[in-house]
């Protein structure tokens, strides 16, 4: 165990630098600048920006600072957001995007599963076909447009919940909703899917054969082994709610990681840009990591060390 997760941290470490190093050439091949916004600047004024900044110094000089500043966690300040650090924003936005990510998450899972499980021991009932329309309907259409609906329907024609902001947890549904729809219908489909292939196996027959009850087949065979490709895409799939729906955070104005990585590509915020990216993809990896090791617990005949 020890030696594997040596190794695959030597390998995070490798994946990290090498989205580093894109990243950090790709940010300086996009026209423009972060300082003109579209306006002509003084050259006088321009260059005094680039040097404060180091924009000035060779690009290889500054893929070595950039490099080094990361190496201690140090991102740099924003070119934008005068006077804050990336890690500050980072610091400020991560939490509200990891209270919406979690919510959502819980919610898919808890309903997805739910779901995913009663229309695979109902195959072919009115229940089984409710789950195939909403899946195809959840997967099918982009969660902007459940986002825009709930808006319209439950903030403003119903006044139920606010439209948009961050002032407590009643901001916080329709978001939590919008993200949730989404994941609800994934995890259905995915469950029921993969329970069906698992209650035709031998081993379920067998079980059945033996004796068991069919609730204790069903706990103890059928859902165990249904759940593991779910748990596979758990770690991205947590990773990319938790950091941030670009969309649904712009949507309903949620000062979160998605708003500012996409105003950071907006402005050609070079600095915001590579943090909040590194961030994510340290986040993604981790994720990624963590379920191969929930993998041995989950299912005894994976072994780490084979």
């Amino acid at each position: 165990m020890a030696r594997y997760i040596v190794k695959r941290i030597i390998y995070m470490i490798i994946s990290l630098w090498i989205i580093a190093t894109v990243t950090f050439f790709l940010m300086h091949q996009l026209p423009g600048d972060p300082f003109s916004d579209g306006k002509k600047v003084q050259p006088e004024i321009l260059k005094n920006l680039e040097a404060k900044y180091g924009l000035d110094k060779p690009l290889i000089v500054q893929y070595g600072t950039f490099l080094k500043n990361v190496a201690k966690g140090d991102f740099g300040l924003s070119l934008k957001y005068r006077n804050r650090t990336v890690n500050d924003m980072i610091y400020d936005g991560f939490p509200k995007s990891l209270t919406l990510g979690v919510a959502a998450v819980g919610i898919g899972l808890v309903f997805g599963l739910a779901f995913g499980i009663i229309a695979a021991l109902n195959n072919k009932g009115f229940f089984d076909y409710f789950v195939i329309i909403m899946a195809v309907i959840g997967v099918s259409v982009p969660n902007f447009v459940f986002a825009s609906i709930f808006q319209y329907f439950l903030g403003r024609q119903w006044a139920l919940f606010p439209v948009a902001g961050w002032k407590g947890p009643k901001y916080m549904i329709l978001p939590i909703i919008a993200l949730g729809v989404r994941l609800i219908a994934q995890q259905a489909r995915m469950m029921k899917t993969n329970m069906i292939e698992v209650m035709g196996s031998d081993y379920v027959k067998t079980a059945k054969a033996k004796g068991l009850s069919k609730t204790a087949v069903v706990r103890k065979h059928v859902i165990r082994n249904s759940i593991l490709p779910i748990v596979t895409m758990l770690g991205p799939l947590i990773a990319g709610i938790v950091t941030g729906s670009f969309v649904i955070e712009k949507i309903f104005a949620i000062p979160g990681m998605g708003k500012f990585f996409v105003d950071a590509v907006n402005q050609y915020d070079y600095t915001l840009i590579l943090g909040t990216t590194l961030f994510y993809a340290a986040l993604l990896i981790f994720m990624v990591f963590l379920v191969d090791i929930l993998y041995g617990f989950i299912d005894p005949r994976i072994r780490i060390d084979e």
